[in-house]
């Protein structure tokens, strides 16, 4: 079994509770509360501007020329096109750059790019590669999974055409044979690239639930 499979092996649980998670179910459906999807294009805005900088770092750590390069292609593409997608759904919703520029990152979004942040600073590529895996491969599988959900087309459908799309599956087909390339080249950071895929994962889930929460740093009355 490749590498990269039993991760997903190792994160199965994880794996279904982001696919059985409400804010997925009903995104498929076309039924999400706009307020929830508002919630999750500004946090994830805010996200993928530093998912953009732990590729930058990876492509600065990679010693391969053609590593390098495609690594910085992939933070150039989510600044110059996921980016831009995210502008397109907030301006649907009433959105302005501005307002994306100016959101505050809620707690889990917080430790979710603090964790890829520290882990491209100090961790090798192969652990990088582990710790950014979850997204590319999670955002694949959560979209085709609301792809069987759906049963018509709807105002949610431009995302999961955006992540089955035949750009993000070869995306995250170059994703997935990093980890197994960086496995069998470092066979000594199994163990930290295992640690780092699960720690992703348990982020990703929570993301969904952070979105669908509409969570905050408000303190409770």
């Amino acid at each position: 079994m490749a590498f990269s499979e039993q991760l997903l092996v190792d994160g199965a649980d994880l794996w279904a509770a982001q696919k059985d998670h409400p804010f997925v179910r009903e995104l498929a459906a076309g039924t999400l509360d706009e307020a929830v999807f508002r919630h999750w294009v500004t946090q994830d805005y805010r996200y993928l501007l530093d998912y953009a900088r732990v590729f930058a770092i990876a492509g600065a750590k990679a010693t391969e020329e053609a590593r390098m390069r495609r690594l910085l292609h992939i933070a150039h593409a989510i600044v110059d096109d996921e980016l831009n997608l995210h502008r397109e759904f907030a301006a649907e919703y009433g959105l302005t750059p501005a307002d994306l520029r100016a959101t505050e990152k809620a707690p889990t979004c917080v430790a979710y790019t603090n964790f890829l942040l520290r882990t491209a600073h100090e961790g090798s590529l192969a652990t990088i590669a582990a710790a950014i895996y979850p997204c590319g491969q999670g955002y694949l599988d959560v979209a085709e999974h609301m792809a069987d959900l759906a049963t018509a087309e709807h105002r949610y459908t431009p995302f999961i055409e955006k992540y089955t799309s035949d750009a993000f599956r070869e995306s995250v087909s170059w994703m997935r044979d990093l980890v197994d390339d960086c496995a069998a080249e470092r066979p000594g950071k199994h163990a930290a690239m295992r640690k780092a895929f699960l720690q992703s994962t348990r982020l990703e889930h929570r993301f969904w639930e952070m979105a669908y929460t509409r969570e905050s740093w408000e303190v409770p009355a």
